[in-house]
């Protein structure tokens, strides 16, 4: 009897071992890739770093100037135009074969063009350049944005840039010509996701940031409390002290994920990037925003805040009325 007693206890203990001998992988855990480097990373594969989502690998730039009139034929053959403006102002005037789409409805509306190229229209090249950033990012690498707009289109639809070009800065107390601060660097963004896909996970972030809209700051705000903002003023370095910039901005650029200049941007503050129109400034807006930070562009550029900036040259960044051509607009 003591025998079979033995051999019962025996026969619990030998299970109760093992298990307590796996105890000791309990300390062992599995570390998960974080989602924003697998998108990253993905990113990379996909050439959808900053400089090839502001000229993908085919050459082409993320805007495209209106045509002369004598190539508006060709011009309007060649893309599927889609005008983002509000359903009024289309009826009022629009390109000819332009389609009205909600900005909320982009993607969609990339899938409808097929194989033709994206053009998108809006008032001032702004809001388009974000919407063409995002579509080339989801898999639409051949979407253009109108330069400057229905505005550069046609003169009776330039109200949007002849409205709001300005010289504020000049004489603010928060405008300065010193040289560019040393950048610092700081940590990744994150976000979660269940998936473990690059792409999946991108499309997903995209679809998120066109939902939630363009996001702006307008210069005046910023002009008047710069410490509420991370600036990134992004000039090349003789305009950055040329023009004169924001008091405390940065110049991060050229700015990439492929050498980490992006860890110059501040994760937890609110990243306002500025260029000399407000379009470059829209389409690194929609990336970092894809890529995690809780970033802005500052409306009209250079153009809002000094216009009149003896620095202009003869840039063809800078607005005037004269910007504007009388191409044909139908009701």
């Amino acid at each position: 009897m003591k025998k079979i007693s033995l051999i019962f206890i025996g026969l619990f203990l030998i299970p109760s071992i093992f298990l307590t001998s796996c105890d000791k992988g309990d300390d062992l855990q599995v570390v998960q890739t974080p989602a924003q480097t697998l998108m990253v990373d993905y990113m990379l594969t996909a050439n959808l770093d900053l400089p090839n989502v502001d000229t993908s690998v085919d050459g082409a730039k993320f805007v495209t100037a209106a045509p002369a009139e004598a190539d508006l034929p060709a011009f309007l053959a060649k893309y599927y135009i889609i005008d983002i403006r509000s359903a009024s102002d289309y009826a009022t005037s629009h390109i000819a074969g332009a389609k009205n789409v909600a900005f909320s409805n982009i993607l969609a509306e990339g899938t409808a063009a097929g194989a033709k190229p994206v053009l998108v229209v809006c008032y001032t090249g702004q809001t388009a350049c974000y919407a063409t950033a995002l579509m080339r990012m989801y898999g639409f690498k051949n979407t253009q944005a109108l330069k400057w707009g229905m505005s550069g289109w046609n003169s009776s639809t330039a109200g949007s840039w002849n409205n709001n070009i300005g010289n504020i800065a000049d004489g603010n107390a928060n405008w300065s010509y010193d040289a560019a601060p040393a950048n610092q660097v700081f940590s990744k963004p994150s976000f979660t996701s269940l998936s473990t896909s690059g792409e999946s996970i991108l499309k997903k972030r995209v679809e998120e940031v066109v939902a939630a809209g363009f996001k702006t700051v307008k210069g005046s705000d910023v002009l008047a409390a710069p410490t509420n903002y991370f600036i990134n003023n992004f000039f090349s370095s003789t305009d950055f002290t040329g023009f004169g910039h924001i008091k405390g901005a940065y110049r991060i650029q050229p700015l990439s994920i492929a050498d980490n200049s992006v860890l110059g941007l501040d994760p937890n503050a609110k990243v306002v990037t500025y260029c000399y129109t407000g379009q470059t400034s829209a389409v690194v807006t929609a990336w970092l925003r894809v890529l995690g930070y809780d970033a802005y562009s500052l409306t009209f550029g250079m153009n809002g805040l000094n216009n009149s900036n003896t620095a202009w040259g003869t840039s063809p960044n800078k607005w005037s009325a004269s910007v504007s051509k009388n191409l044909p607009v139908v009701q």
